[in-house]
C-alpha cells in the first residue's frame, strides 16, 4: 500500500449518499467530518477524501497548507502508517488533526513516542437539549432574564426554514454580512459564504432550520441537522442587533424543537475566540467533544518507533 495525494478527490454535493452510508457504520461526533460542513466550507478550505481499505481519509487545505484527519473505518495500522508518512511529506508542524480520544489512545499504544496534543480550540460544546430548552435553575437565571426582556420588548414569531422563505433568508444573510463588515474580515466573509451555500442547497442537504421574525422581518436564523442517534448539530446561528436577546431566543426556540428528538445538542467549537468561549461556557455544556493533533516528530533525536520519522523510511 502506498498512499498518495492522487488517491484523494474533491468532496462534492453528489457524494452525499456515499458519506451517509459510511457514517451509518461509523457515526461522527465532531462537526468537521460531516458532509454538510465539508461542502459548505469547500470555497474557503477545500476538502478532499480517499476511500482506502474500507476507510475514509479526509484532507483539508487552508491557506495553502494541507492537513489530514485520521482514517474513519476499521482500525488498520498499515494504513495509519501510510497516512502519517504522507502527512509528514506534505503538511506543516500539525500534519494530522481532529483525532478523537479513542484513536489517540490507539495511536499511543502503537507508538508511545508519538506527540499527540489536545487541541482545545477545536473541542466542541455539547449540551443537554432539555437544559437549553428549559433553562432550569439558578445557573440560567441571567439568560432567562435576557430572554424575558426580548419577549417583552420585541414582537416576534417563529417559523421553520422552508423552500418558501429561502430567498428571504439569503437577504437576511446579506444584511447580517453588511452589519458585521464581512468585506474586511476574511473569516467572517467565508462563514457567510458557507451559510449562504447551505441555504442555496438547503433541499440537497440534510438540513433543517428555524427563523425568528421581528415585526415581520427576519431577525435571526439557525440551520441544524441530526449528527448521530442522540445528538443534533447546530451549523449556523445568526442574529441581527435590532432586538437585544435575539440570540438567546433562537437558541432556546431551537432546543424546544429538538428536545423531543435528541438528548444532546452540539454547538461546535469556539476556535479560541475569547468572547465566544465565555458565551458557550455560560450555557453550561454537559460535555466536550475532545480532539487531539499529531505534532511533527523531532527526527534529529534518532528515536524511531514504528510511526516515527516515517518520511525517511
Amino acid at each position: 500500500m502506498m498512499l498518495s495525494l492522487e488517491d484523494f478527490k474533491p468532496v462534492m454535493l453528489s457524494d452525499r449518499a456515499f458519506f451517509e452510508s459510511h457514517y451509518a457504520f461509523f457515526p461522527q461526533t465532531h462537526s468537521s467530518n460531516t458532509f454538510t460542513n465539508m461542502v459548505c466550507w469547500n470555497h474557503f478550505t477545500p476538502y478532499r477524501y480517499a476511500y482506502v481499505n474500507g476507510n475514509v481519509i479526509i484532507s483539508c487545505t487552508t491557506e495553502g497548507v494541507t492537513r489530514f484527519h485520521p482514517p474513519i473505518g476499521p482500525r488498520n495500522p498499515e494504513l495509519m502508517r501510510e497516512l502519517i508518512r504522507l502527512a509528514l511529506d506534505v503538511s506543516d508542524e500539525t500534519p494530522i488533526e481532529l483525532i478523537d480520544p479513542d484513536t489517540a489512545q490507539w495511536l499511543q499504544e502503537l507508538d508511545p513516542e508519538l506527540a499527540l496534543m489536545p487541541d482545545r480550540n477545536n473541542f466542541e460544546y455539547v449540551y443537554r437539549a432539555s437544559d437549553l430548552a428549559e433553562l432550569p435553575g439558578k445557573k440560567y437565571q441571567k439568560i432567562r432574564s435576557h430572554l424575558n426582556r426580548f419577549r417583552k420588548n420585541c414582537s416576534s414569531t417563529v417559523e421553520p426554514v422552508t423552500p418558501g422563505n429561502l430567498k428571504e433568508v439569503i437577504k437576511f444573510l446579506k444584511k447580517w454580512s453588511e452589519w458585521k463588515g464581512c468585506r474586511k474580515n476574511l473569516v467572517l466573509a467565508s462563514e457567510v459564504g458557507a451559510a449562504r451555500y447551505a441555504v442555496e442547497h438547503f433541499n440537497e442537504l440534510p438540513l433543517q432550520g428555524l427563523l425568528i421574525r421581528v415585526d415581520s422581518e427576519i431577525g435571526a436564523i439557525t440551520l441544524y441537522e441530526r449528527l448521530n442517534t442522540d445528538t443534533a448539530l447546530i451549523h449556523f446561528e445568526k442574529g441581527l442587533p435590532d432586538c437585544e436577546g435575539i440570540y438567546k431566543a433562537i437558541n432556546e426556540e431551537t432546543a424546544a424543537v429538538l428536545v423531543s428528538e435528541v438528548e444532546y445538542i452540539n454547538r461546535e467549537s469556539d476556535l479560541g475566540v475569547g468572547g465566544l468561549r465565555e458565551a458557550k461556557l455560560r450555557y453550561h455544556p454537559h460535555h466536550m467533544i475532545e480532539v487531539y493533533s499529531l505534532k511533527r516528530p523531532n527526527c534529529a533525536s534518532g528515536v524511531r518507533g514504528p510511526f516515527r520519522c516515517a518520511q525517511e523510511d
